[in-house]
């Protein structure tokens, strides 16, 4: 794959997307492009971080286990995140886990050629602190509506989350089983269908073999502003 290839998979935002046919076939040079399928294990929590992965195509679940046994899923990373620099820049152990979700492709960029670019390219350094900050604030919402929040408002808020900031959102969130969504949303499976049952009687979704339909986004807008 060259540089033209993964420029034209790569969205807009992404922080290689700054980077021009050159510089990217530099990178290239020295990194590896991987094939993903649903399960693979891309990046795993506890482990060295040798390298960032970005992803080409497909989605992976990110995700970590607590102290308690229980996996907590923090995002879901599509086409041009970047993933486990974090790792990379401070030494430490990864923080979480990556796994395929759907199947693609993903970039490796080892540290030497990740710190290459980093330390050359002003403007990727950039966006990957502002893509940073944006994980950041997604933290502090997701606390948020842990701390404040009823189950109603919370669990529209991350289908919010989820169907306004991807592209492939409504897909996601209709594939996702429910108990992936509680994981998600830090709800009980019980708990999402209590108020799943209530959304389809109100007509705001619909459920079919268990996948969910949004059929009124605005009406779950107005249900993620609202406090109880």
């Amino acid at each position: 794959m060259d540089a033209q290839e993964v420029l034209a998979m790569l969205p807009p935002h992404s922080v290689l997307a700054a980077c021009t046919p050159a510089e990217l076939a530099d990178l290239l040079s020295s990194s590896s492009v991987h094939a993903m399928k649903p399960g693979d294990t891309i990046l795993r929590q506890g482990d060295e971080g040798d390298a960032a992965v970005v992803i080409l195509a497909g989605i992976a679940r990110v995700s970590m286990i607590a102290p308690n046994g229980q996996e907590i899923v923090l995002d879901y990373a599509e086409r041009g995140a970047v993933l486990g620099e974090i790792a990379l820049l401070d030494g430490q152990p990864r923080t979480a886990s990556a796994t395929a979700r759907y199947a693609g492709r993903y970039l490796r960029i080892g540290r030497a050629a990740f710190e290459r670019l980093i330390e050359g390219h002003p403007k990727v350094a950039l966006r990957m602190l502002r893509d940073m900050a944006r994980r950041l604030r997604d933290t502090d919402t997701t606390i948020e509506s842990d701390r404040a929040f009823a189950a109603g408002p919370r669990l529209a808020r991350f289908l919010k989350r989820l169907t306004d900031g991807k592209a492939d959102g409504h897909k996601l969130a209709g594939d996702l089983s429910q108990s992936e969504l509680g994981n998600f949303v830090g709800m009980s499976r019980e708990n999402i269908n209590r108020q799943l049952a209530s959304w389809v009687e109100a007509g705001v979704i619909e459920l079919a073999n268990g996948r969910i339909r949004i059929v009124d986004d605005a009406y779950i807008a107005q249900i993620a502003e609202a406090g109880d």
